[in-house]
């Protein structure tokens, strides 16, 4: 079976990727309401020192957002705990494994996990080999390009490839770089001209037109989609729509589905303020990438709300005033 195959119009295969913060469960169930997109990647499941393993598996549910593929990220360095751990997620179902080779936190690598990897080569193909080695689903591994600079860039390229991952997804920026400077594409057409295994673009694709120039300038296999799926929910079905030819126009009641699963899966026991920022977090994405809606986002920011229907109350006339263009039934 094909890993990344495109659809029948020629569409490139479209994942939906781990975000820690807002890109939780939540995120993801309400995104999968409205679907559009091939494949989510979970937010990664840290594997630290002396970790307890069936305890870190809890946070994983291959069937969380069915019929839609959820991988297993994995992050960490301890040779034998990410391969039992992926012998873990094996055993619960996952489809693949994805090595965290990216996450800029310093109380990560500070730690010797994500980006931090990218420091030793060597090492990163060790961590990797290791989890290969452990299952027979596929293992991938998301990398940025680089820890303070991109002087290993290749370096880490071939360590990952030689550690019999799959494929790669690259978001190329630096982990010094954090989410600030421009995603340098060409270091993805670098990617896809060095390697024999497939690789995933991803980075600052927030409409079609991004998707697109992405596709033409990398030559990438298939694209990754994590900001600009929380500025707009509706992306990947019009990436979709583009390769069909048809027009596709944003419902209504696909949008108001998506804040109530949003709204339904913050787990119970979080408080109502805090189910209220969280919700001022989603609509501040969405309010920033529509122009009808930016100048009314800081109302929505600076609202004075305690319980999350009172906010949604108040946040429902600027979503009918600005979105005239979406279809309502």
């Amino acid at each position: 079976m094909t890993l990344l195959p495109k659809d029948s119009n020629g569409c490139p295969y479209l994942q939906l990727a781990p975000m820690e913060g807002v890109g939780d469960r939540s995120f993801r169930k309400a995104m999968a309401s409205i679907g559009g997109f091939d494949e989510a990647v979970r937010d990664f499941l840290r594997v630290p020192r002396q970790a307890h393993i069936e305890s870190l598996a809890k946070g994983y549910t291959p069937d969380e957002i069915a019929p839609i593929p959820l991988a297993a990220q994995l992050m960490g360095s301890e040779l034998d705990l990410m391969a039992a751990m992926a012998r873990e997620m094996e055993r619960k179902g996952a489809p693949r494994i994805d090595l965290n080779c990216g996450c800029p936190s310093n109380t990560v690598t500070g730690k010797g996990a994500g980006s931090s990897l990218l420091k030793e080569p060597d090492f990163l193909h060790s961590v990797a080999k290791s989890i290969v080695q452990a299952v027979s689903i596929p293992v991938t591994l998301k990398m940025r390009s680089g820890f303070d600079d991109t002087s290993l860039f290749r370096e880490n390229l071939f360590a990952a490839q030689e550690s019999g991952i799959r494929y790669l997804t690259l978001h190329p920026r630096t982990k010094a770089d954090g989410y600030g400077p421009p995603a340098n594409w060409d270091l993805i057409a670098e990617a896809k001209s060095l390697l024999r295994i497939p690789v995933v673009g991803n980075g600052d694709i927030l409409t079609v037109d991004d998707a697109l120039r992405m596709l033409a300038h990398t030559g990438c296999d298939a694209l990754m989609i994590g900001r600009g799926s929380i500025i707009n929910p509706f992306i990947f079905h019009q990436i979709k729509a583009h390769y069909a030819k048809v027009p596709y126009v944003p419902q209504w009641d696909d949008l108001m589905k998506y804040f109530q699963v949003y709204r339904s899966e913050v787990p119970a026991e979080i408080p109502d303020k805090t189910r209220v920022n969280k919700l001022k977090q989603l609509m501040g994405f969405f309010f920033k990438g529509n122009s009808a809606l930016l100048e009314m986002r800081q109302s929505i920011l600076t609202s004075q709300f305690t319980d999350p229907d009172s906010f949604m109350q108040f946040a429902l006339p600027f979503l009918e005033k600005g979105l005239t263009n979406f279809q309502r039934r």
